[in-house]
């Protein structure tokens, strides 16, 4: 669908870095989650494309988190967002920026929770199967305010 404004209380819980709005910087994923869910919603996929001054993130306006690479600090923050009982932001960050996690996070979650794995298992587990891939969260109205469509 067609996002005329953001609206953070539209966001889902327990996502990766918590509620926000989800952008990737690969256009063919995101070309393949818009076609996702058209399966399940209905309609024809669409992908909007936005640009951000990076420059705020660096001069201090924005308050920033980053994940470079699949690290125990990037598998913790997951886990902890994805198994929040009341689907909360665990952090403060306006921006935050990392790999995706693998689609079938939720079992792994589970397997690690109820013993049946060890956290670098689950670490391995969660790794995006299609490799690397990263994803921008926009947290606040803030980080929000900053975003152009074009």
């Amino acid at each position: 669908m067609v996002i005329d404004k953001i609206d953070l209380s539209y966001s889902k819980p327990n996502k990766d870095f918590g509620k926000a709005f989800y952008l990737s910087d690969d256009c063919a994923q995101a070309e393949e989650m818009a076609k996702l869910k058209t399966i399940f919603l209905g309609g024809d996929p669409i992908v909007m494309t936005y640009d951000f001054d990076d420059s705020l993130i660096y001069d201090g306006m924005l308050r920033f988190k980053s994940f470079d690479s699949y690290t125990e600090e990037w598998a913790h923050f997951i886990y902890d967002h994805r198994n929040d009982e009341r689907g909360r932001t665990l952090h403060d960050f306006d921006v935050v920026y990392g790999p995706i996690a693998n689609d079938r996070v939720g079992a792994q979650i589970n397997n690690f929770r109820n013993g049946y794995i060890s956290f670098e298992t689950f670490l391995e587990r969660i790794k995006y199967m299609k490799g690397i891939t990263f994803q921008y969260a926009f947290c606040t109205e803030l980080a929000i305010s900053k975003l152009v469509r074009i």
